[in-house]
């Protein structure tokens, strides 16, 4: 630092100034420090600056290995969101969704320095884990169920998002709507399968069986199947957009047209089911929303200001396309 401000004619606290954003620095000063900092190739020392301040500046996301479009998408949009407000991130990835892996995660980030870890928490012992840290280090959730109790949570209001879709293909005429279910042991699979169920019930509607399975296109192509050889099948919502892709081929193998035949509603908003033939209709979730709340109430915990709500819900948008239409006749 005082290399940087010999070079630029200036104080070393001037240089400080200016590395902490401070507004009393005339602009002409501050592009002095910038130019001296690019020419020594300078970098700020966050070791130091940890001591100093007692803030690294770093916050940590727990993360899950997996290709699955929802969670993938919670990552980008909460580094993306921690970026925009100044902090570095560092992310920490655990093979199993248990409570040792998810503790083991968190003590690397700990050991880091971070001022607070974000928890991508699909599945209720990774919440479950985060009430047994230290109350010293501010932990958030993002995703899970509504039983999440002890540590603040910010998620996508699943049991709207399934009534919004199952209302879409009610009032075009159907008469019921089957569902493909993702896993029971995920919460925001059990929560759209009952948002999907209470809609039925509330308008007096046939609840037809279900069969949960997997996240996956191949498990909505096999259910497909057997859905499209029940001509009294005409709509169906998918638990997420991955399987509304398997039952769309299932519907066109078997040689049901869609709308015309079946209607077809999906969950995530993933982009490429624009391009999906026909275009889906889908439950979008706004991610990027969802990373800057779930940011926002970290930092807000971190510096404990304001009273923080235990749990955060966003609500979900019903994206309208051609997979959905009235039934025939």
């Amino acid at each position: 630092m005082r290399d940087v401000a010999r070079l630029a004619g200036v104080s070393h606290q001037t240089v400080s100034r200016v590395l902490n954003n401070h507004p009393n620095v005339r602009q002409e000063t501050r592009d002095r420090v910038v130019q001296a900092m690019e020419a020594l190739n300078y970098r700020r020392n966050l070791a130091a600056r940890t001591l100093v301040t007692r803030r690294s500046g770093a916050l940590g996301i727990v993360g899950f290995e997996s290709t699955l479009f929802g969670p993938a998408s919670m990552l980008y949009a909460i580094e993306d969101a921690a970026r925009a407000a100044g902090y570095f991130v560092s992310v920490a990835t655990v093979r199993s969704l248990d409570r040792q892996s998810v503790l083991d995660a968190v003590d690397r980030l700990a050991q880091q320095s971070v001022e607070g870890i974000i928890a991508i928490a699909p599945k209720q012992a990774v919440t479950h884990a985060l009430v047994q840290v230290s109350p010293v280090l501010a932990c958030v959730g993002v995703g899970g169920g509504a039983d999440d109790d002890g540590v603040p949570t910010v998620r996508v209001d699943n049991r709207v998002g399934a009534a919004l879709a199952t209302r879409h293909l009610l009032d075009l005429g159907h008469a019921t709507v089957h569902h493909v279910a993702g896993p029971v042991d995920w919460p925001e699979a059990v929560e759209r399968l009952d948002g999907w169920r209470d809609t039925l019930y509330a308008a007096g509607a046939v609840v037809p069986p279900v069969r949960p399975q997997e996240w996956s296109a191949r498990s909505g192509y096999e259910q497909g199947r057997q859905l499209a050889a029940d001509p009294s099948v005409t709509a169906i919502f998918c638990a997420n957009d991955q399987i509304a892709l398997g039952v769309l081929r299932a519907l066109h193998e078997a040689g049901r047209r869609v709308p015309e035949d079946v209607s077809v509603v999906g969950f995530d908003g993933m982009p490429d089911s624009e391009y999906f033939l026909p275009p889906l209709t889908t439950v979008r979730q706004d991610f990027a929303e969802l990373g800057r709340r779930s940011i926002n109430m970290l930092l807000r915990k971190i510096d404990s200001t304001g009273q923080l709500p235990e749990h955060m819900l966003l609500a979900p948008e019903l994206v309208r396309r051609d997979s959905s239409g009235r039934p025939r006749g």
